[in-house]
């Protein structure tokens, strides 16, 4: 099964280096990776043409003029782009452990959604934070003991543990989910009416309901380490609340606004 791992980005090519340095990293590397970028200016460009150049797999950076925060949109154009049976979202500031494609891919189900968990790293531990603490029990328990990780009941990486399905739209986050094409493809992938931060996922995950998926979640498997950034929040959108309202109410899963555009 090809797999498709799509990253999102603005401006942030400090923590996009160490997320790329993450990936090339995987006991089972993508099969190609989509930088979807919102508008981020030369230098995310220059990080991306030099990862092309020596990354072990296809790098396509896909990016669009900056208009404001339009992670729906680019996040489509990522998708349509790619070419994998799989599609696996993360976040340009979310660090992953070595086995995080693998993980993915051995949750993986039809009729399902991987939702992925996260860890927070604080601001103070952001600037030497990298791929090889996340991959070391030792070094994560030590940054846990100090308060540098919160989170932490996602810590170490245990496989045995069942996982569990709902459809519930607690915890939705689409800096790190999984799931085949033809799902996303059915439910016409982010609706891009979603200008502005937030919801824009919860809303994507109610249509993954009505078309009849579940959410399927690990406590300690295809977890990601989220990089202390100041806040989106500024940029939420009071739209996309109504948006999300309006969809809730909805019975219909495929979107107008989406990967294909309908009257």
């Amino acid at each position: 099964m090809n797999v498709s791992l799509i990253i999102t980005t603005y401006n942030n090519p400090a923590a996009l280096k160490k997320v790329v340095e993450s990936v090339v990293d995987q006991t089972r590397l993508p099969d190609e990776v989509l930088i979807a970028d919102d508008g981020s200016d030369a230098n995310t460009g220059s990080l991306v043409k030099v990862v092309s150049e020596t990354a072990p797999f296809p790098v396509l950076h896909v990016w669009q003029e900056n208009k404001g925060f339009r992670a729906a949109r680019i996040r489509n154009e990522a998708i349509r782009r790619s070419k994998g049976d799989y599609i696996i979202l993360l976040d340009g500031d979310c660090v992953v452990n070595r086995h995080f494609i693998s993980d993915h891919l051995s949750l993986a189900e039809r009729n399902c959604f991987i939702q992925g968990k996260r860890m927070h790293v604080t601001r103070a531990a952001v600037t030497f934070f990298n791929h090889r603490h996340a991959n070391s029990p030792l070094k994560l328990l030590n940054l846990a003991l100090t308060g540098a990780i919160s989170n932490i009941h996602h810590l170490i990486r245990i496989t045995r543990c069942p996982s569990f399905k709902n459809r519930k739209l607690k915890g939705i986050k689409s800096c790190n989910m999984s799931l085949f094409r033809q799902d996303i493809v059915a439910v016409n992938g982010f609706n891009e009416d979603f200008v502005g931060w937030g919801n824009e996922d919860s809303e994507m995950a109610s249509r993954f309901f009505r078309y009849g998926l579940f959410k399927k979640v690990h406590q300690f498997m295809a977890v990601c380490f989220h990089l202390w950034h100041p806040s989106n929040k500024n940029m939420t959108s009071g739209n996309n609340k109504q948006l999300l309202s309006k969809a809730l109410a909805s019975k219909e899963f495929f979107c107008k606004n989406g990967l294909v555009k309908k009257n």
